[in-house]
C-alpha cells in the first residue's frame, strides 16, 4: 500500500456532507480518557473536554457523511472513528496506514471520495461511509516540489466537487524564484480530478493558478457562498533595512494573515505578496511612514520598489494576526456568524505566542458575502476562547513540544457537541471538544 496524508477543509460546513447526522450529546467525559496532557484555560461562556488521546500527532479532522470522524496522525495514517449514543468514541479503525500521512484530510460532500497526499503526490479513493473502507486508488497530482514546509493541503470545492484545491509553501524563508507560479512553490492551484490522466497531474505544469504569493496557507475553509479564506504563516527572523539602517523587527512583523481567496470557480493568478511584500502587524516598527496594521511592506525599501509598489499590486490580507502566532487550521461554525482558527505556537519570538483557538466574529452583508466584524486594520478583531495559561513559557521546534499543547485540527461538529481541536504534541497527540454554553 502507499504511505499517505490527507488534507481538508476542517468542518462539515466547508466539506459540504449532504446527509443529515444524527445529534448526539457532549458527555462530561469518556471512559478510557485520560486528563488533558497540558494546563488549559477558557473563555468565560465555553466548556472543554477531551474526548481522544493516545493518538499520534493529530493534524486534521474531517466528517463524513454517516457523522464518522476521520482523523491524520502524522507519520501513523488516517484513523476512523465512530460514536456512540453518549457521544463518545466507541470504535477506531486505521483507515489507511503509512508513515508518509503527514497533514490533513478531504472528502466530498456526497462522502464517496476522499483525498490524500505525500509530500509530492495527491491520491483519490472511492469510499464508503457505511463500512467505512476505501478502494480504487488513483493517482490525482504528483510532482509536487519538496522543502521546509512538507503539509499538502487539499480541499474539495463544494461547488464543483470534482475540483480540488491543493497547496505547496514555499521551500526557505525568502523563497525568492516562488515569485514565478511555475515554480509551484507559495501557491495554491486547482485540479480537476475528474479529468486526471493515469499518471496523475504534473504539479508544476498542469492545473490552474488559484493564488500564489502565498508563503504557506496551510489552512483554507468555504464560506457558505463557496469563498474559501485561508490563514497564512509569514516569515521569520525580520529586519527592515532603511535609508541605510537596519532595524531588527521580528518580535512584532510581520503578521499572519486571514486572506479572502475568493471564489475558486472565478478566481485565476491573484497575488497575495511573498516573497516582497509582507504586512504589517505592529506599526510602531515602521516609523516615519503611513504603514498600518494590515498595510503591505517590503524588507528593503527602494526608489523604485517600495511599500507603496506593495500595496497597489498584491491582494491585501483581510485580517491580521500576531506575528509567529502560526495559524493551522481555521473553520466556521453552523451559521458561520464565527470563524475558528488553531494557533500552533511560536519559536521566533521571545516571549512566545500562539497555543490557542481564536475566534473571529463574521457578519453577512447586504450583498451576500461574509466578512469579518473587524476592519482589516484591526488588532483585536479575534478574541482566545482555549489556550495555554503561560504562552510565552511555551516552547516549540517543529512537531517537538515539551510542555504546552501544539493546535493544529478544528472541525465544527455536525452532531452538534462543539468545535474539535487538535493537538499534535509528539508527546501525546490529543482531540478536545470546546463548546460554548
Amino acid at each position: 500500500m502507499h504511505l499517505f496524508k490527507i488534507v481538508a477543509a476542517a468542518s462539515a460546513l466547508a466539506s459540504g456532507t449532504e446527509a443529515a447526522v444524527k445529534q448526539l450529546p457532549k458527555p462530561a467525559s469518556c471512559s478510557g480518557v485520560a486528563n488533558f496532557r497540558y494546563q488549559y484555560k477558557l473563555e468565560s461562556g465555553w466548556s472543554a473536554m477531551k474526548i481522544a488521546g493516545g493518538l499520534k500527532q493529530v493534524r486534521t479532522i474531517v466528517w463524513d457523511t454517516e457523522g464518522n470522524m476521520l482523523v491524520s496522525q502524522n507519520t501513523r495514517g488516517i484513523s476512523v472513528h465512530t460514536f456512540g449514543d453518549n457521544g463518545c468514541i466507541n470504535s477506531t479503525t486505521m483507515l489507511i496506514s503509512g508513515n508518509q500521512i503527514n497533514h490533513g484530510l478531504s472528502i466530498t460532500p456526497d462522502g464517496k471520495t476522499l483525498y490524500a497526499s505525500s509530500e509530492t503526490t495527491l491520491w483519490s479513493w472511492a469510499y464508503d461511509p457505511l463500512t467505512r473502507k476505501i478502494s480504487n486508488q488513483k493517482t490525482i497530482v504528483r510532482g509536487m516540489s519538496t522543502g521546509i514546509h512538507s503539509s499538502r493541503t487539499v480541499a474539495v470545492v463544494p461547488q464543483q466537487p470534482n475540483l480540488v484545491l491543493l497547496q505547496v509553501g514555499s521551500n526557505s524563508n525568502f523563497d525568492m524564484a516562488s515569485q514565478q507560479p511555475g515554480t509551484g512553490r507559495a501557491i495554491i492551484k486547482i485540479f480537476d480530478a475528474s479529468k486526471a490522466p493515469s499518471n496523475g497531474f504534473n504539479y508544476n505544469t498542469e492545473g490552474e493558478v488559484y493564488g500564489y504569493g502565498l508563503r504557506n496557507e496551510i489552512g483554507f475553509t468555504a464560506d457558505p457562498n463557496g469563498v474559501f479564506w485561508g490563514v497564512e504563516n509569514s516569515g521569520d527572523d525580520f529586519a527592515r533595512t532603511e535609508n541605510g539602517q537596519r532595524r531588527d523587527i521580528h518580535i512584532d512583523n510581520p503578521a499572519e494573515k486571514l486572506n479572502n481567496l475568493g471564489d475558486p470557480l472565478t478566481v485565476r493568478n491573484a497575488w497575495y505578496g511573498y516573497p516582497t511584500c509582507f504586512s504589517v502587524w505592529n506599526p510602531a516598527n515602521f516609523p516615519n511612514s503611513n504603514l498600518k496594521t494590515g498595510s503591505h511592506f517590503v524588507v528593503s525599501p527602494n526608489s523604485s520598489y517600495n511599500d507603496a509598489t506593495c500595496n497597489g499590486r498584491a491582494v491585501p490580507p483581510r485580517l491580521t494576526f500576531q506575528a509567529h502566532s502560526a495559524p493551522i487550521a481555521n473553520t466556521f461554525d453552523s451559521d458561520a456568524k464565527n470563524m475558528y482558527v488553531t494557533f500552533h505556537g511560536s519559536w521566533n519570538r521571545q516571549p512566545a505566542t500562539g497555543f490557542k483557538v481564536v475566534q473571529i466574529p463574521f457578519t453577512k452583508l447586504a450583498n451576500g458575502t461574509y466578512e469579518p466584524v473587524a476592519p482589516a486594520d484591526s488588532m483585536t478583531g479575534y478574541k482566545d476562547i482555549f489556550s495555554a495559561p503561560n504562552p510565552g513559557s511555551c516552547t516549540a521546534n517543529g512537531l517537538t513540544m515539551s510542555n504546552c499543547f501544539r493546535l493544529t485540527a478544528a472541525a465544527w461538529d455536525p452532531a452538534g457537541r462543539g468545535l474539535f481541536v487538535g493537538s499534535d504534541n509528539s508527546a501525546e497527540g490529543e482531540i478536545y471538544v470546546l463548546t460554548p454554553n
